[in-house]
């Protein structure tokens, strides 16, 4: 048996930046609004025509990863690709990634957990090498967001919250049982699956069946969110999806060294803060310049983190997520 370390991270964001004041000229709303409820000042959206897309994101953050793993493309045995926006309805983005990244016949996986899909991406690539299956694994988290926002005050309480963006890990084996992954912790609710959602088009809706209907009033094309109901669960279900990993690994929360919540709203991410009495040095935040990307908010966060030197060897670093579905977990890393 092996656990599974870190060994490389990249991000990447697209160049366009669009502030709050931005938004006020094609909705009505306000930077104040913006800020009093989701902490965010700006977001990255992609520009059409500049080359971005979901998986395009993904391998530009990959490369980055991968070089500073001190590993080639080839190296790389397993790719995970979490996202909740990918190129195609089907097949995955992951495949993309295995031909743009040039790595004959890698396996690539998808991971479509939403707000959840880095943490259970990283979980699942822990499971494959500590098996022994694989050694080194890609895991990705990638969104393109604003090509499927309603941009207008219709639409405002959700489109104001989102940006775009890819973070990028490369984990390998380590048989130091005291480093690296040490614990992880995932959950579902599906009871209130549709309180935060995209439902159409679907199976059960088709394509011709809208086609045919051609309204121009259907909403259901743009994501739901239940906003209060989903601030509510999302601190309960944070903070016991914590302690749990605390109990597990017989840590305290004085002794964590980072917090990288997923980057959902400020105000989440503040109320767990305050829960676990952790000092502002100890949770990572960034949603006031990028926005919620979704997947890709715990590697952007990570990544930059790590640029920084808040994480570093021997760091107790604890990764926790709570999104649609509902589905929510936490990773616990002795770095």
């Amino acid at each position: 048996m092996f656990n599974s370390k870190i060994i490389g991270l990249g991000k990447y964001l697209p160049e366009n930046v669009v502030t709050n004041a931005d938004l006020e000229k094609i909705m009505d709303t306000s930077d104040a609004w913006i800020q009093e409820r989701t902490g965010i000042q700006e977001r990255r959206h992609i520009v059409k025509g500049d080359g971005n897309s979901t998986s395009a994101m993904g391998v530009k953050a990959a490369k980055i990863a991968i070089e500073r793993a001190g590993l080639e493309p080839r190296d790389i045995d397993f790719i995970l690709f979490a996202t909740l926006s990918p190129d195609y309805y089907f097949p995955g983005s992951g495949v993309l990634v295995q031909e743009a990244l040039d790595i004959p016949n890698c396996p690539a996986m998808d991971i479509r957990m939403q707000c959840s899909g880095f943490v259970y991406a990283i979980a699942t690539a822990d499971q494959f090498i500590k098996t022994g299956m694989y050694k080194n694994v890609l895991v990705i988290g990638s969104e393109y967001h604003s090509g499927g926002l309603d941009m207008t005050t219709r639409g405002r309480n959700i489109s104001v919250i989102f940006g775009d963006g890819a973070g990028a890990v490369v984990l390998t084996q380590t048989k130091d049982e005291n480093k690296g992954i040490l614990s992880s912790h995932l959950y579902s609710q599906g009871k209130y699956a549709e309180e935060l959602s995209l439902i159409g088009p679907n199976t059960g809706r088709w394509v011709p069946e809208i086609m045919e209907l051609n309204d121009p009033e259907d909403i259901s094309y743009y994501p739901y969110m239940n906003g209060q109901f989903v601030f509510k669960n999302a601190v309960v279900r944070f903070a016991e999806v914590i302690q749990e990993g605390l109990e597990k690994t017989g840590w305290t929360a004085d002794q964590i060294n980072l917090l990288v919540p997923h980057q959902a709203n400020l105000r989440i991410a503040q109320f767990v803060q305050k829960k676990f009495r952790l000092g502002n040095d100890q949770v990572y935040n960034n949603i006031q310049r990028y926005g919620n990307t979704t997947a890709a908010s715990i590697p952007i966060a990570l990544t930059e983190a790590w640029e920084e030197g808040k994480v570093k060897e021997g760091s107790k670093v604890v990764l926790a997520a709570f999104g649609s579905g509902f589905t929510w977990g936490s990773v616990m890393i002795q770095w």
